[in-house]
């Protein structure tokens, strides 16, 4: 059986610094036929080396299919082409190059509000939606009130949508797309507008669209949710696939080969003994902080949360010593100490007189810290006294992961704890004992 998507070298050209382009949507191709006589009075439809040299390239040459029942997860950096390629299979814009077969019925959320008619109400949108995915009137009144009590939006079906927030939107949006019941559900990086509630309910009917074999493309910088529902992702960089696997995998070389680029300046080697956070009452003892992967790459400044985390220490003793330690602590922006890793805590710690320079490595085999940024601080200890402190000596950002299996990724409290839950049977066989 043929794939239900098949997008066969695919490239997209945009031209910029012009008022549209010839590959664009209608509103670009009658904005760019209307400028182009004025364009062309003005001399510059002649230069075409300018036109060769204003030609950015959003895509070029994908090729990939879809089979059906397929979830399938669309993840990159900002700028990678992911949204342009949404738009070329839900059939807003056209490619430049290549061709796009797709066989089924699709709904496609990749903006707040697409498709909505801004003077019509909430109600009307829903079945101006309904009709234009091509369903009857009879089958819109069978969804109608699945679609409203999930938006949540009650007492507002009657008002135009031009009045809705965003929220609001976005929350009708996926109503309607979810449950419109079409073949392919592709949804863009949206569920973020929504509050937690609301991504938790959408997740979950993602989850139920999957499980009742109907094919969802996906794309989110939420990983823990990719890894949850997507059997497969593919990983865009600059406009190009890079990497075509399961979801587990790609999400691994996303974060090993593309995260980190955007902070290809903030080195995983730290100088510690030139660092401004060391307190003047401390001399320069500790030389240098590495930071890596679990898997011994070098960190950039994300980490997964539960994700392997490996740092060496480099230091130096003045004098002869077999009672020194080192620590590596993470604490919240504004200073809260959250945990501290100490070489002291070690059971097979090695107590030989030591003298000079001096390394120790701390593997930590997952770091449960919630997402979010934390500062790392470093400190070295001889004979039970703190010699050197760096207080703010690097920054990690903990993003969100799939730590429980579940696509659900908790935000409250410090760190995230191993715990098993078991619903009984039945009230009466509860009791304390």
């Amino acid at each position: 059986m043929a794939p239900i998507i098949e997008i066969d070298r695919v490239s997209k050209e945009y031209r910029l610094g012009e008022t549209g382009s010839p590959y664009g949507n209608l509103r670009e191709t009658l904005a760019y036929a209307f400028a182009k006589p004025w364009s062309a009075l003005r001399g510059s439809s002649n230069d075409h080396s300018a036109r060769k040299n204003n030609s950015f390239w959003a895509l070029r040459d994908i090729s990939f299919d879809v089979e059906k029942g397929e979830t399938v997860a669309i993840i990159g950096s900002n700028g990678a082409g992911k949204s342009t390629l949404l738009k070329i299979l839900s059939r807003i814009t056209d490619p430049t190059e290549g061709t796009v077969k797709v066989r089924g019925r699709m709904a496609s959320l990749l903006e707040v509000g697409t498709g909505f008619h801004p003077e019509l109400t909430g109600r009307e949108n829903i079945y101006l939606n309904g009709s234009i995915l091509g369903m009857h009137k009879t089958e819109i009144d069978a969804k109608f009130d699945d679609i409203a009590n999930f938006a949540g939006i009650g007492k507002f079906l009657g008002t135009p949508v031009k009045r809705y927030s965003s929220g609001m939107y976005v929350r009708l949006a996926f109503a309607i797309a979810a449950h419109l019941d079409p073949e392919i559900l592709i949804v863009d990086e949206v569920l973020a507008v929504g509050d937690a509630a609301f991504q938790k309910k959408c997740l979950g009917k993602m989850a139920e669209a999957c499980a009742r074999a109907r094919t969802v493309l996906f794309v989110s910088h939420n990983l823990a949710a990719v890894e949850a529902l997507c059997q497969r992702a593919i990983v865009l960089q600059q406009g190009s696939l890079v990497f075509s696997g399961t979801s587990k995998d790609a999400i691994r070389y996303y974060l090993q080969n593309i995260s980190s680029e955007t902070a290809q300046s903030r080195s995983h080697i730290v100088d510690l003994s030139a660092s401004s956070s060391r307190s003047a009452k401390y001399q320069p003892q500790l030389k240098r902080l590495e930071l890596y992967t679990g898997e011994g790459n070098p960190l950039g400044d994300e980490l997964p949360v539960g994700a392997g985390l490996k740092a060496v220490i480099h230091f130096h003793l003045d004098n002869r010593s077999t009672s020194f330690d080192v620590s590596i602590a993470f604490d919240t922006p504004s200073g809260q100490r959250i945990c501290t890793a100490h070489s002291a805590y070690e059971p097979d710690r090695l107590h030989e007189e030591r003298i000079g320079d001096q390394t120790f490595t701390c593997a930590i085999s997952n770091l449960p810290l919630v997402p979010g940024e934390y500062k790392i601080g470093v400190g070295l200890d001889v004979s039970g006294q703190e010699v050197d402190w760096v207080d703010d000596a690097a920054r990690l950002v903990v993003i969100k992961s799939d730590y429980y299996g579940t696509g659900v990724v908790p935000t409250r409290g410090s760190f995230l704890l191993q715990n098993r839950w078991e619903l009984n049977e039945k009230a009466a066989e509860v009791s304390l004992k």
